[in-house]
């Protein structure tokens, strides 16, 4: 059975927006983050959404040699919790919320027999909202301005 497990969550696509998570989905995006670099690739996206930061960056916050960044960038977008948009001759790479969005609702699904709304599970500190209020995405976006912009001062 585990093997079976395994290889749906290496080829499982990522879902269309508006489509049902389904499980071979949810396998492929849990294990993908149970592996400790793709989860720290993870979290540092999250902090860098919207604007979202480049495989260097990455690579040189989180500490992994480039070569096998790459892999882990990729099963990350596999499993539909990264997008990759180029900019010029980078690539910058970008949560997708609304992977995790989806993981999150399939997880918790049955909540509540059948009621997750009444869970709460998908707030956030004191019972807001899980994402931070709009003026904290712009500061996210002007922090990862400027570590993009360190990035590119240090590769000159």
């Amino acid at each position: 059975m585990r093997k079976s497990m395994l290889a749906v969550a290496s080829h499982a696509s990522s879902v269309s927006p508006g489509n049902q998570l389904t499980e071979a989905h949810a396998i492929s995006a849990l294990a993908a983050l149970a592996q400790p670099t793709r989860l720290a690739v993870f979290r540092l996206l999250i902090t860098h959404e919207p604007v979202g930061i480049t495989a260097g960056v990455i690579a040189e916050t989180i500490g992994a040699p480039h070569n096998s960044l790459s892999s882990h960038l990729a099963i990350l977008v596999r499993a539909g919790l990264l997008r990759a948009a180029r900019d010029g001759r980078t690539i910058v790479y970008r949560s997708d919320v609304e992977g995790m969005q989806s993981l999150l609702q399939f997880l918790v699904n049955d909540c509540c027999d059948g009621h997750p709304e009444l869970c709460n599970m998908l707030t956030g500190p004191a019972g807001g909202p899980c994402c931070p209020p709009s003026s904290a995405k712009a500061t996210a976006q002007r922090k990862a301005k400027r570590v993009q912009s360190a990035a590119r001062a240090r590769k000159s």
